[in-house]
């Protein structure tokens, strides 16, 4: 046998043929190949002289390419999914996989319906698949390599979308755990090309959460109002308020009824604001988190013209975000929507406890990020954190020293000693420099007011009451250094401590009023969630649309614009 041919064990009897793997000059390796493999592995160069090889050849010598290099393309097309065909293909020996006209109508008709998930079906070589299935008379006809090529692309096609349908496109702002949960991907494909049912395993690869369906029916709605010429904008002008008339009011009518969120038929006195619109207005209001005085002025207004091609867009992005982390929502858990200013306690798949909180503002923006809630503290201590010494303290001490009076704070060396704040030179120091600590002492005045609740992360963000109640009452919240201020610490305690008899409300109350700090263990974990959704869904279908504070949408948008590119695998 010559040295150049590599050939597997003997093939058992009833099993397919399998393939030689034999080197060829049609193999796509770069043109330096040949000779940097005769110094591998002493296959000489004129070993490389062979006829054309078959779909079966052809295609092994894709799967081999990525073996070697990484990565391969089919014909002009980048196949991104190279973690995954190596293992897909070697276990059919490199047979054609796209046999069953069934699956491959399946296939194009979910490349071509992506857009109802968001997604573009360009990213998923919906052109070069069709213009191969042109080429090739439907996949029977044409080269081998154009026949390879086209049923590379159609597994190449089919991962990547069920891997964005399930983990999403873009890189996400989230520690997610990247599981596939007990689906076994190559098994998964291998079951769904031999009984053709492609349609059904996307389907189990979306989120099977409600909302994220909720999202997907609201993008639908919205784009056939596009369609359609979308909805009337209200010219700008004085307030629209109960009694007020005029074809101002028409429009806000009109544009109220576009997507269902008006007082049912039309008036006679369509043109005057009566109550019944007043109460529409309202209730809008609220689930957009507008103050909700049932007067159309500066900031509903310009909730109301924003275009729907807009609203699509914020749409997309939120269903990418859903596919980032909806996955993973089961179970008790507490949840925080930081664009939302509000935080929610789920247990048993049903809401107990709601609060409205304040988050980071746009200079320190809260994090998103998953983890488990341990334990919390009564009369807490605060320590400063090294972001608010070096932007806030240390500036107003360098200015008049007078910081630490106000703010309650003690000034400590290492060793816990309290260091009189005039004997130091403060022009000396910035946050990275400074051998002290700031800390304040439990009491009404304390930053973190009564209770903190602890959940390890690497951004020093945790959960905690404050005393600065009076800014729960703004319908935007944005005012924390990055950590959550929960509006009622006390009724969250008593759901996370679950136990009645030895932590009731009266229980929490009498150990907040020793004034003593004490730490106390919860009896199992909980699962805290911070996330960010600019859009919500109410239980009868209605849209919210909340103001993207930290501009987040426009990163998640612009991810999802880019071509196809290799995603991160977990393991396969």
């Amino acid at each position: 046998m010559p040295a150049w041919v590599l050939r597997r064990p003997a093939q058992p009897v009833g099993e397919p043929p399998r393939v030689s793997r034999v080197w060829s000059s049609s193999s796509r390796l770069p043109w330096s190949a040949p000779f940097w493999l005769t110094l591998l592995v002493g296959i000489p160069a004129s070993a490389f002289a062979a006829d054309s090889p078959s779909e079966q050849e052809a295609v092994r010598e894709r799967i081999e390419e990525i073996r070697l290099l990484g990565e391969t393309r089919a014909g002009e097309e980048k196949v991104t999914s190279g973690a995954f065909l190596p293992e897909f293909y070697e276990r059919r020996d490199f047979l054609p996989a796209w046999t069953r006209p069934q699956s491959v109508n399946q296939l194009l008709g979910a490349i071509r319906s992506a857009e109802a998930d968001g997604l573009s079906p360009s990213s998923y070589h919906l052109q070069a698949i069709e213009r191969l299935q042109a080429a090739t008379s439907g996949g029977t006809g044409g080269s081998a390599e154009e026949r390879a090529n086209l049923d590379l692309l159609q597994t190449d096609a089919l991962v990547q979308l069920a891997y964005d349908l399930h983990f999403g496109k873009v890189d996400p702002e989230w520690n997610t755990s990247r599981s596939f949960g007990e689906m076994k991907p190559v098994e998964a494909l291998a079951a769904a090309l031999e009984s053709g049912d492609i349609a059904g395993l996307l389907a189990r690869t979306r989120p099977q959460h409600p909302f994220y369906g909720q999202l997907r029916d609201a993008l639908a709605r919205l784009r056939a109002i596009a369609a359609s010429g979308g909805w009337p904008a209200i010219p700008l002008g004085p307030t629209l308020e109960k009694g007020v008339r005029g074809d101002r009011v028409l429009r806000l009518r009109e544009r109220l009824a576009a997507t269902g969120d008006g007082p049912e038929g039309m008036p006679a006195q369509a043109s005057v604001f009566d109550e019944a619109l007043e109460r529409a207005v309202r209730d809008l209001q609220v689930r957009y988190g507008l103050p909700a005085d049932g007067a159309v002025g500066g900031s509903t207004l310009e909730a109301l013209n924003v275009p729907v091609a807009a609203r699509v867009e914020q749409i997309r992005a939120n269903m990418e975000r859903a596919r980032w982390v909806l996955h993973e929502v089961k179970g008790d858990y507490l949840v925080v929507d930081i664009a939302g200013f509000q935080a929610e306690f789920v247990r048993n798949g049903q809401t107990v406890w709601k609060s409205r909180v304040q988050v980071g503002t746009p200079y320190r923006k809260t994090p998103t990020f998953k983890s488990d809630l341990t334990y919390l503290v009564f009369n807490p201590t605060w320590t400063v954190p090294p972001t608010i010494l070096d932007k806030d303290i240390l500036p107003a001490m360098k200015r008049h020293g007078r910081e630490l009076e106000k703010r309650g704070l003690k000034l400590l060396d290492r060793n816990g000693q309290e260091v009189d704040p005039a004997a130091v030179d403060w022009s000396r120091y910035k946050g990275t420099n400074f051998p002290y600590l700031l800390r304040q002492d439990p009491g009404p005045r304390n930053a973190l007011g009564r209770i903190k609740f602890m959940l390890p992360n690497p951004h020093s963000v945790y959960l905690h009451d404050t005393p600065k109640k009076s800014l729960f009452d703004k319908p935007e919240r944005a005012f924390s250094s990055g950590c959550i201020r929960i509006e009622n610490p006390i009724e969250l305690a008593e759901l996370l401590l679950d136990d009645g008899n030895r932590w009731g409300r009266e229980r929490i109350q009498a150990v907040i009023d020793t004034k003593h700090t004490r730490t106390v263990f919860l009896p199992r974990p909980v699962p805290v969630l911070l996330l960010y959704w600019t859009v919500s869904v109410d239980a009868g279908g209605r849209v919210g649309f909340k103001k993207d504070i930290y501009e987040r949408d426009r990163t998640v948008l612009e991810g999802l614009a880019q071509s196809a590119r290799a995603r991160t695998w977990p393991a396969v």
